[in-house]
This record gives structure tokens, sequence and C-alpha cells, in this order.
């Protein structure tokens, strides 16, 4: 079981960091649209389009990514304070009521979407008109591979209540360091109350 999560989390995570490169492209075609707007004098009437969809593919193939990661926005106010079987209770009980029916109706209305536009050949509405239908394709495709992370995770918080802890994840850069913030939160005052008066900064 661990090394099927760990395989979810590898795709997921492989996937985010390969489309995150859109993140470069789309800097590039701003730079290059400003250059040959205000310099060239050559506006082009597509590049609006091709920026917005650029964001959007990044923004969505982020969404599996941040969730192998554990790293979308909870309440960790009170959350982290939490036992691990409470923690995953808590988790699963959210992941059957919200997350499973939100991103299956993603998923499948996505795909009727993309299909309608691949269907009719959609195109934008401007001078110079470019495909839709390929962006919308990632529409239902983010949606699934986010559907397969959440059954991992799901799995995860089924593995916690039995064991009574987390089981392991892929690690990756964090922008803070979780376990020492809470160290922190966690810190005994009486360490502070007994400290030498030096190291409270009184002189």
């Amino acid at each position: 079981m661990q090394k099927l999560l760990l395989a979810v989390d590898r795709l997921s995570t492989w996937l985010g960091k390969t489309f995150a490169w859109a993140i470069i492209a789309l800097t590039v075609a701003i730079s290059w649209e400003v250059f040959s707007r205000y310099v060239l004098g050559t506006p082009h009437a597509w590049m609006l389009d091709v920026q917005i969809m650029l964001y959007g593919i990044m923004f969505m193939m982020a969404g599996a990514y941040t969730l192998s990661k554990n790293g979308h926005v909870r309440g960790d106010v009170l959350y982290g304070f939490f036992r691990p079987r409470t923690q995953a209770t808590l988790d699963l009980i959210l992941y059957i009521l919200f997350f499973l029916p939100g991103v299956v109706a993603m998923t499948w209305a996505g795909w009727t979407y993309f299909q309608e536009s691949l269907a009719i050949r959609e195109q934008t509405f401007n001078a110079d008109p470019i495909p839709v239908y390929p962006f919308k394709f990632f529409i239902p495709f983010a949606g699934a591979i986010l559907l397969v992370q959440g059954i991992a995770e799901i799995a995860r918080c089924i593995v916690c209540i039995r064991q009574g802890e987390w089981p392991s994840r892929e690690q990756d850069v964090e922008e803070v360091d979780v376990d020492k913030l809470k160290a922190m939160v966690r810190a005994d005052p009486h360490d502070e109350l007994a400290a030498p008066p030096a190291e409270k900064g009184v002189l």
C-alpha cells in the first residue's frame, strides 16, 4: 500500500514540476509582447489569450501536486494540535463529503465541456483566433489527476486511523519548517521564566 501511495505522490509531483515550467513560457510571452507592442509597434491580438491559457494550465496542474505535499490551506491553528487519528478522521469525513463530489463533478463536467469545444473546433474571438479546445482538455485531465491523488489521501487517512500515525509521503521543499514552528508553539513557558536575565534581554 505504501509503495502505491508514494507512486501516486511521485506522479503528482512530476506533473506539477513539469507544468511549473509554464511560468517561464508565460514570462517570455509577456516580455515579448510588451517589447513588440511598445518598441516594435506590432501587438498581437492572440497573446492575451495565450497568457490566460498558460496561467490556467499551470494553476490547474498544481492542484494534485499541492495535495500530494499536504499543502492546501486548512485551519492549522487547531488542526495541528489534534492527534493523528483525530486529524485523519476529520480529513476522511471532509474528503467524502466535499472533495469527492466536487472533484468528480468538475472532472465529469470538464470532459463534457472539452468534447463540446472539440466538436465545433472552438476558437477565440479576435482578429487572429487560436484553438480553445486543447486548453479545455486540461480541465478534466487536471481533475482526474487530482481525483487520483485524493483517493491516495483517503487511503492515507484510513491507514492513519488504523495505525495511529500518518504514513510517509514524498518530500519536497517547504516554505516554512513546520516541525520547528510547532516546537516553538508548544514550548514550555516555564523555560522562558527560568532563563537568566541576560538571556531574556534584561541588562
